[in-house]
């Protein structure tokens, strides 16, 4: 299972267990919270009639008072008010007065007055000085028709003289509190779903970073080119930090052994060159001999010269990861400067040269990799033309691609070795000298080409060779 996946999961199961208990808490006290507001609220209502019936019920003329026909009119009344979204059309207080003996005066229902209610903790416990308070099914088989009954004592110089108790059904309060049970699943839901977004954006960031630095980490082991992704800061930052040392020390100990070992070994062959030709130089010999040597001498430190100034070329670029600095330069110009450079080799070998760039175009490249690269290829071609051949620069565009593509007439590259020429050291014997280069000049151009998010193709066509390289369009405007 994905990291990612493992940190959503644990996130979500903490999230959803947290916003659960919250909930189910919370729900929970719900209920008993608006209960006992209006219990609140009750109390202060009955307290408030013990006073305004104190006068009736110490003269004894509570029933022929207008109490009873005002409480028959208060019960018919239709409020017809809005309470937070939820109407409200009908009272549903019940009001209901004893004397000391708990006996019922009088009854906003008509129902209960003439019958002994002292035995109901409401007005048995106020007629003893205490809080009465009590709530009983109105139907003993329905658990929602419970009512809330609280009393107040009526009070005559400390003496209780009487009892008034007000009531209300417990399901009046339902739709308040089913509405804010509701509110609160739906808010509590709502951010549950955001804890769980931003828990799945966190957990996709931080797995999207790790594969990153993932990926980074397999193609540096696989030797591609790519660039250290970019943290700010944190351990992330410290991580990709440490990997990118890593790597530099362990790339820098590989550099130098295998580039020790292969330019021992290249520099063995011209090393027993010079040594012999100067073994041989210390004996008497004719003058003709003595400059054979000699020019072998000089031919030989050349080629190790070459050789060290190629590998080391070789080896800064293939240490780069990414382009450090582009610039936007003129291809035709680069390309007349360096047919100039080579002017000498040009004229001496009659060779025609054609140059079809547009001198408006310009590249977006690294501009001193770019003119060694091109300057190799331009090397490699002079060293096959034969003289008065034909050496021919133009750009070809292929899709999203365009190519500079470089023709230099002479004999087809062998089929065995058109895969191979790319390769470190490997290289063909030139016509004219039959010796080798380094086999170092197409590897390092392939190697700058790749910097530069291209490639580099060698075809045999009619009558020569075509090299062509191939870059991402966008480079060239």
């Amino acid at each position: 299972m994905r990291l990612g996946i493992r940190i959503f999961l644990v996130y979500f199961l903490f999230v959803g267990l947290t916003g659960y208990f919250i909930l189910s808490s919370v729900r929970e006290e719900i209920r008993p919270g608006v209960r006992q507001s209006t219990e609140e609220t009750l109390v202060d209502t009955a307290n408030l009639l013990a006073e305004l019936l104190h006068d009736d019920v110490k003269a004894g003329t509570l029933g022929q008072s207008r109490l009873p026909q005002l409480l028959r009119a208060y019960g018919q009344r239709q409020p017809r008010a809005d309470i937070w979204g939820l109407s409200k059309n009908q009272v549903n207080h019940r009001i209901y007065v004893t004397d000391a003996k708990g006996m019922v005066l009088l009854d906003s229902t008509g129902a209960a007055v003439g019958q002994d209610y002292s035995r109901w903790n409401d007005v048995y416990l106020t007629l003893r000085g205490e809080y009465g308070a009590r709530s009983t099914r109105s139907d003993p088989d329905d658990p929602e028709s419970s009512v809330m009954h609280v009393a107040a004592p009526i009070l005559d110089d400390g003496k209780i003289i009487g009892v008034v108790t007000v009531a209300k059904p417990n399901k009046s309060l339902q739709p308040y509190i089913d509405r804010s049970e509701q509110r609160l699943m739906y808010l509590g839901l709502g951010l549950i779903g955001l804890g769980l977004l931003v828990g799945a954006a966190l957990s996709w960031w931080l797995a999207r970073s790790l594969r990153r630095l993932t990926h980074y980490a397999q193609a540096v082991s696989e030797g591609e080119r790519t660039a250290l992704p970019h943290y700010r800061g944190g351990e992330l930052g410290q991580l990709a930090a440490a990997v990118e040392r890593m790597r530099t020390q362990l790339d820098g100990k590989d550099y130098v052994e295998r580039y020790v070992h292969t330019l021992t070994h290249e520099l063995k062959s011209p090393l027993a060159a010079i040594r012999g030709a100067s073994e041989l130089l210390q004996e008497p010999m004719p003058d003709a001999q003595r400059q054979r040597f000699a020019d072998n001498i000089e031919r030989e430190s050349a080629r190790m010269q070459q050789l060290i100034e190629r590998l080391l070329n070789l080896a800064q670029v293939e240490q780069l990861q990414a382009l450090e600095e582009q610039q936007q330069v003129s291809l035709a110009a680069m390309v007349d400067e360096l047919l100039l450079a080579q002017s000498v080799r040009i004229e001496s070998n009659g060779l025609q040269v054609r140059q079809r760039i547009p001198a408006s175009t310009r590249l977006l490249c690294e501009p001193f990799l770019m003119r060694q690269a091109i300057a190799n290829l331009l090397d490699n071609a002079l060293d096959f033309t034969p003289a008065g051949g034909l050496l021919l620069f133009e750009l070809e565009k292929q899709g999203t691609r365009v190519a500079l593509s470089l023709f230099n007439q002479g004999e087809a590259i062998p089929d065995y070795a058109l895969g191979r020429l790319s390769e470190r050291f490997y290289s063909l014997p030139r016509p004219v000298s039959g010796r080798k280069s380094t086999g170092l000049g197409l590897n390092f151009v392939e190697e700058v080409m790749q910097l530069h998010g291209g490639s580099l193709e060698v075809t045999n066509v009619e009558d020569g060779v075509r090299v062509r390289l191939w870059l991402p369009a966008k480079r060239l405007d």
